[in-house]
């Protein structure tokens, strides 16, 4: 069982996912998870979809809460004693199916957030609907919010809950041909925010596209404390709420936002 205090050691899972092979994306995370757990890591984080891929299926491969990724999920958490938190497809009304981040602890404890903003590049809206809330959780005394894939194009949801957040956590399936798109904006985010930015991409190939990783734990600097191959990977860094409150105190720039803006009349 991991020994929380007040920093928290985190793992960034960059998985090869299968195409839509649950079984073989277990298999391989599990393996995956237990290396983070043996760095020391207390919460594990794996990509979005990641038993699945970026599928528009939604309808074949949504489950409901507590169905076999969550299962799978509580049952390696409970085992090793960590936090996981990783991308599943649910279904939780009777619309669309929800493209979710789900947080489960080691006492068994299940938390999901919606991706806030469908990626409509790809169909995404037709086929899971999305998110209406930011959502921050506590876990080892460490205030993290998810956000998912095409969240991080967006600086709405980030400065909303800026204030009340440690470490964003953004998981994903973002292309390689847009990576520096990727690597540009985690950078930022933390950047904007003050805060921490773990990013969690897949690496490999799906449905016709190639992922080149680049998953990656930036600093409320901007500083790359790990990350950056294109294979399978566990990254490991240590989130210290400290740093962030340090971070603000000495350079208070999110004290300075204005709630509006207004364009000028005339303005071409």
């Amino acid at each position: 069982m991991v020994d929380y205090g007040a920093v928290m050691r985190v793992a960034a899972v960059q998985l090869d996912i299968v195409w839509e092979d649950p079984a073989a994306n277990f298999r391989r995370a599990e393996a995956r998870i237990q290396e983070a757990a043996a760095a020391g890591a207390a919460l594990v984080v794996l990509p979005e979809l990641f038993a699945t891929g970026f599928t528009m299926q939604s309808a074949r491969v949504a489950e409901a809460p507590g169905g076999p990724t969550e299962s799978f999920l509580a049952d390696v958490a409970r085992g090793l004693g960590v936090h996981i938190l990783a991308g599943v497809p649910l279904r939780l009304d009777a619309g669309l199916p929800r493209n979710c981040a789900v947080l489960v602890a080691p006492d068994g404890e299940v938390r999901r957030a919606g991706k806030l903003h469908g990626f409509s590049f790809a169909g995404e809206g037709a086929h899971y609907a999305t998110g209406e809330e930011v959502h921050t959780w506590t876990v080892g005394g460490v205030r993290i919010t998810p956000l998912i894939c095409y969240d991080l194009r967006f600086v709405e949801p980030f400065r909303l809950v800026a204030d009340d957040t440690d470490a964003f956590v953004v998981i994903a399936n973002w292309p390689e041909r847009r990576r520096a798109h990727w690597q540009t904006l985690l950078r930022a985010r933390a950047i904007e925010t003050q805060a921490y930015v773990v990013g969690v991409n897949r690496c490999g190939d799906g449905d016709g596209l190639h992922y080149a990783g680049d998953s990656a734990l930036i600093s409320p600097w901007g500083e790359t404390l790990a990350g950056g191959a294109e294979a399978e990977a566990v990254y490991v860094a240590d989130i210290d709420p400290a740093v962030v409150s340090a971070a603000r105190a000495s350079f208070p720039a999110l004290k300075d936002r204005r709630e509006t803006y207004r364009r000028a009349r005339g303005s071409e």
